[in-house]
């Protein structure tokens, strides 16, 4: 998929795409990735507070990349969902 394709998808789209592409191929190093942005998505929409506690706890951080195709985080999370899903066009 074209990334101008991609950057006419719902944030819940990308979010969905991607994880379940890295999920089926085992791509964990993306998986990763997303947990270490997660944080900064959170302080970018406000959500200062929600940052600092998601840095000290891994099991937030888990269910954050599981929800985090959702609302302002799906919004703020775009441009790296975009990014991969365009190195992975068969997502």
């Amino acid at each position: 998929m074209e990334t101008d394709e991609l950057e006419a998808l719902p944030a819940r789209e990308l979010h969905d795409r991607a994880v379940h592409y890295a999920v089926h191929h085992g791509d964990f190093g993306f998986l990763w990735e997303l947990l270490k942005v997660i944080p900064a998505a959170e302080a970018a929409t406000g959500n200062d507070d929600r940052t600092a506690n998601d840095l000290s706890r891994i099991s937030a951080l888990l269910s954050d990349a599981v929800a985090s195709g959702h609302g302002e985080l799906g919004e703020a999370l775009r441009p790296f969902y975009i990014d991969y899903l365009s190195k992975h066009p068969e997502a």
